[in-house]
């Protein structure tokens, strides 16, 4: 048989509940042995692609990283030399001319 017991409000004590903040996922790089990552390249490829860096060893030690190409844009940036024409235009002696001075060179006498 089964007894039931009422529970009064008094002995429910209600905690209040914590505020939930959103938990920051702090992805370690992952390291691959060299045998394991060409054993397993597509996983590799798509854990770079959506965690983000692959390191790659060899006897312990970092050899290669493989990451996803939009970073690999991202961190490579667009080199077209717009930085340097524009650094160049800036410059407060745009206006001197440079004038190569051309030094003959002597040449040497060959017996044939």
């Amino acid at each position: 048989m089964v007894s039931m017991t009422s529970l009064s409000n008094s002995s429910l004590k209600l905690r209040p509940e914590p505020k939930l903040q959103p938990k920051r996922v702090k992805l370690k790089p992952r390291y691959w042995a060299l045998q394991d990552a060409k054993a397993r390249f597509s996983e590799v490829v798509r854990k770079a692609r959506n965690e983000g860096p692959q390191h790659v060893t060899i006897h312990g030690r970092d050899e290669v990283v493989v990451l996803a190409a939009a970073e690999f844009r991202r961190l490579s940036g667009n080199v077209t030399g717009a930085a340097l024409v524009a650094a160049m235009q800036a410059s407060p002696f745009k206006h001197v001319k440079i004038v190569p001075t051309r030094a003959r060179m002597p040449v040497r006498a060959v017996d044939l």
